[in-house]
């Protein structure tokens, strides 16, 4: 039996972006009944052991996502062995290739089809709570095309 196909999303501390993708990937991947692991990462420690930021906590629970139980962490390269890696920015794209050349690294917008390829996810923590809005509307977009593509 293969092993179970494994999803990761990567963001600069893990506290917005990333685990907003992994909640959305979770419910997608539950409603099409796809058998995938799916975790979250950041780049950066500096957020390490903190929850999803309060404002992304209060979009992904109006728009009905789990957004419980989360603890920022940083990703290194054997959590991408395997591993279909989606990130945020193609700076980040470019940072997980360097540390794991190997890998299966992609941006998340190149699946968004209302986006040019190449374009960063915006990140919505420098902003108000409109921008977390955006955000999630975004990565629902994109959403499809990842779970077709590890599927």
């Amino acid at each position: 039996m293969a092993s179970m196909t494994r999803l990761i999303f990567v963001c600069w501390g893990n506290i917005c972006r990333s685990p907003m993708a992994e909640r959305v990937a979770r419910r997608m991947a539950e409603e099409r009944g796809l058998d995938i692991e799916i975790e979250s990462f950041g780049i950066s420690s500096e957020e390490s052991g903190r929850g999803i930021d309060r404002r992304a906590v209060r979009v992904l629970q109006e728009a009905g996502y789990d957004a419980a139980d989360h603890e920022a962490r940083r990703i290194t390269a054997s959590d991408m062995r395997g591993a279909f890696v989606v990130a945020v920015e193609p700076f980040h794209v470019a940072r997980l290739k360097k540390m794991a050349p190997t890998a299966d690294v992609h941006l998340l917008n190149d699946f968004n089809p209302d986006k040019p390829k190449g374009e960063e996810l915006i990140d919505p923590w420098y902003g108000d709570q409109e921008g977390f809005y955006d955000t999630l509307a975004d990565v629902e977009a994109a959403m499809p095309g990842i779970l077709d593509a590890v599927s």
